[in-house]
């Protein structure tokens, strides 16, 4: 299977962890160097302030001038920011604040808690995009969110001008299949959960946001190349060469990003620790990060 449009992100992007200095500030130039890393191992750009990113955490000027510092550190990439909020205002002047600092796209996530109906989240989705002329990216993620964007609801969302595409974590790729086969020409299906990208890629997606993708990007994009060449055997190896990778970057005892974190420094990357309440490092996980990189054959730094 061939694509005959590239979508216009990249395939493989990377929701980038938010690095912070050890007293829990911002640390820009940090975010800056990893935005360059990833660039340089095998992504076409990254997804800054999402939920790997602890976006939960920030504030909303700690937002813009992290999309401000990766804009100057990869002017030659996609850079996608996170500007979603439960509250349609907040999520709106985000909005207009990260168009404004420079990113490519928009990644609009469902409104969280409050579990607004169907009506609401069209209406939230409807007034994000208005807000901004970069194209948007709905982030469907039920297991955060507590609420399913239900297909008729994207379907509708998809004929706004803007809204280019879904980044798709709800796991259900029968649902998704269905919904693709509806889609507009073009819509950008972007797997939002590693482990089902080669099952997203079988029924129409174009790619991924990943986590994994911090440390694998090279073997993810190989991944999604076999499968558009039609080398499904070779795509299958890699994908079984990967679950490791997807099994360590989020757990019960350590949910994404605290995995990233602790793996990232043993390819010499300055990430940082988390922001409470995701700043807690099991002492095993180093080891357990070493194993999945001994598994990719790579050598820590």
């Amino acid at each position: 299977m061939t694509r005959s449009n590239s979508p216009r992100f990249g395939t493989v992007l990377t929701a980038m962890v938010t690095p912070f200095t050890d007293d829990g500030d911002l640390d820009l130039a940090a975010a800056a160097d990893l935005a360059k890393w990833l660039v340089a191992h095998g992504n076409d750009g990254v997804v800054v302030a999402g939920t790997t990113g602890e976006s939960a955490t920030l504030t909303h000027d700690e937002q813009i001038a992290l999309v401000g510092a990766v804009r100057e550190a990869i002017p030659d990439h996609s850079l996608v920011a996170g500007a979603g909020s439960n509250d349609t205002r907040a999520a709106v002047e985000l909005t207009q604040r990260a168009s404004e600092a420079g990113a490519d796209g928009i990644l609009q996530v469902t409104p969280y808690y409050n579990r607004p109906s169907q009506v609401g989240i069209e209406a939230h989705f409807r007034a994000t995009a208005e807000a901004t002329d970069k194209p948007v990216i709905i982030y469907d993620i039920p297991g955060r969110t507590g609420r399913k964007v239900e297909n008729e609801t994207l379907l509708s969302l998809l004929q706004v001008d803007n809204i280019v595409g879904i980044k798709d974590a709800a796991g259900d790729p029968a649902t998704t299949a269905s919904l693709l086969a509806r889609a507009p020409e073009g819509t950008m299906l972007y797997s939002g959960d590693d482990a089902l990208t080669l099952p997203f890629l079988a029924v129409g997606g174009c790619g991924v946001i990943g986590v994994a993708t911090h440390w694998a990007g090279e073997e993810t994009r190989e991944m999604i190349s076999a499968f558009d060449k039609g080398d499904v055997a070779e795509a299958t190896r890699l994908n079984q060469l990967l679950i490791p990778s997807w099994e360590y970057e989020t757990s019960n005892d350590t949910p994404n990003p605290i995995p990233t974190k602790a793996l990232m420094p043993l390819l010499g990357v300055r990430v940082g620790p988390g922001r409470q309440p995701m700043a807690d490092v099991p002492p095993y996980l180093t080891e357990r990060a070493q194993a999945v990189l001994d598994g990719l054959g790579r050598s820590s730094s």
